[in-house]
């Protein structure tokens, strides 16, 4: 299963509120296969983070076939990973005055489809 990596086509979500850590786990269960396959095992996967990877999932393949006249069917998800993006600082108030800083992570979703070449 060859992959023509100059013609992939990619979707970014951005400050995506999760962790990349948790993020990272769904994307690698995705990586190399076929779009109808990653759709399947984001649909039955029970993670919260695969609410937002098949948003830029279908994002990637509607560019895809929009941009470059690629069919969906032949479509394999070449490139997947998280980076993480800017952390929100929040405060929880503690014992005898004191502040304690609590951080929520967030991250930024990279998706590349691209067609399988056929040998």
């Amino acid at each position: 299963m060859a992959v023509d990596t100059r013609a992939e086509v990619k979707a970014i979500a951005r400050y995506i509120r999760m962790s990349p850590h948790k993020v990272r786990r769904v994307l690698d269960q995705i990586r190399g296969r076929s779009y109808r396959e990653a759709l399947i095992i984001l649909e039955f996967m029970p993670y919260r983070a695969c609410g937002p990877i098949l948003k830029v999932l279908r994002s990637a393949v509607a560019n895809a076939e929009h941009n470059n006249g690629y069919d969906p069917a032949s479509l394999i998800v070449s490139t997947a990973y998280a980076d993480q993006g800017p952390r929100l600082r929040r405060y929880r108030a503690r014992a005898q005055g004191r502040a304690y800083q609590i951080h929520k992570p967030t991250c930024h979703i990279t998706v590349a489809v691209a067609p399988e070449i056929e040998e």
